[in-house]
């Protein structure tokens, strides 16, 4: 599976445990399960990645909140939040994914699942972070 349909899955099982946290473990397993095409590695990939991004979840939201004006993370959309989460996440922590393709992918991510607004708010935010 390309990285790009792996970062699509993960940004679903972001945005899907955005409305309901405390049952996030089990949201993570149903929808895995769900993704007939990915082998058991790319599976344990996608789940470390959604954890790992939860984990991390406060000091990356301080992080967007310090580079938006009047879109606090508690008043954002939850695709562009879900959006930013990952690609912030990708682009501090995680040494494999250079920060310009982490910015490229959120943009796409927001063009295909955001507001006409949304792929020039993500490339704002994230281009402050860079």
């Amino acid at each position: 599976m390309r990285r790009s349909k792996v970062r699509e899955h993960i940004f679903k099982m972001l945005f899907s445990i955005g409305f309901d946290a405390a049952d996030a473990d089990e949201q993570i397993e149903l929808y895995l399960e769900q993704v007939e095409e990915a082998s058991e590695e790319e599976r344990g990939y996608m789940r470390k990645k959604v954890k790992d991004i939860a984990a991390h979840e406060e000091e990356i939201d301080a992080m967007i909140n310090e580079h938006t004006t009047g879109w606090k993370t508690g008043r954002m959309n939850k695709v562009d939040l879900s959006v930013l989460r990952l690609a912030v996440y990708e682009m501090k922590w995680d040494d494999e994914v250079p920060v310009k393709v982490a910015i490229n992918e959120a943009v796409e991510l927001a063009k295909n699942f955001s507001g006409d607004e949304g792929p020039a708010f993500v490339n704002g935010v994230l281009g402050k972070l860079a």
